[in-house]
């Protein structure tokens, strides 16, 4: 009998917990229950974090752990946000509502699907296409900045999921911060700068963290814009 190797559990244990978080998520939000749903997003953020990390450490990389982990975000990630954009605001469109909260899914599977089959051919400090774990955290901050303010960004938030699953299938790169060497210099005014972004969103969580992603979110996409621009006035000449 094969022996099993108790370090392969243990990233897959924290994949496990992120699907499990996604699924408790998209519970609270048929009850009505945004702000537990948004916690549970974020609480799969951070088992997502640390199944892969984990999986580094200790060597236990797999292709099994790479598909697990794809259907984990799709259901923490993709389906989950969905639901609470449309249990939030999406019911109130009806078939409108629906249509954008399924082509988030949709869309989210489409962003993976190309992650999986392109990760070795792409440079490493970025991602092609807004990752789907920051659509699905903007995307649940943006709803609870409106059941926060009694829903009167309802319009602007459903259409702006259906900016960020235009995000998430686009070629537009975002920065992936996992090479990054500081000198120490760079390193104090870095931790300057996170101990500041953490006592504001000490003082104001919900609007803290939809402002700073929204702000990574239009990084990606006016840099994306402003350099097919560039192309674009190169190839007239």
């Amino acid at each position: 009998m094969k022996q099993i190797n108790l370090a392969y559990l243990l990233p897959n244990f924290f994949t496990a917990l992120s699907a499990f978080f996604g699924v408790m998520s998209i519970i609270a939000s048929s009850q009505g229950k945004f702000e537990k749903a948004f916690i549970y997003i974020i609480l799969s953020l951070i088992a997502d974090g640390l199944d892969g990390r984990i999986a580094r450490i200790t060597n236990t990389t797999s292709k099994f752990g790479v598909e697990f982990d794809s259907l984990a975000d799709m259901v923490a990630f993709g389906v989950a946000p969905a639901m609470m954009l449309f249990f939030a605001i999406g019911e109130k469109f009806g078939k409108f509502g629906a249509l954008i909260s399924g082509i988030y899914v949709v869309f989210g599977a489409i962003r993976l699907a190309r992650f999986n089959v392109t990760t070795g051919d792409i440079d490493p400090k970025y991602f092609i296409g807004l990752p789907i774990p920051t659509a699905a955290v903007v995307l649940s901050s943006w709803i609870m900045l409106d059941v926060k303010y009694r829903g009167n960004f309802d319009i602007l938030i459903l259409l702006g999921g259906f900016f960020l699953a235009f995000l998430m299938v686009s070629n537009f790169r975002y920065p992936s911060f996992k090479k990054i060497n500081f000198n120490k210099n760079v390193a104090m005014k870095v931790l300057v700068f996170i101990i500041f972004i953490a006592s504001l969103i000490y003082l104001y969580p919900i609007e803290s963290i939809a402002i700073i992603l929204t702000l990574y979110v239009l990084y990606g996409f006016i840099r994306g814009l402003i350099n097919y621009l560039k192309v674009l006035k190169v190839t007239k000449r």
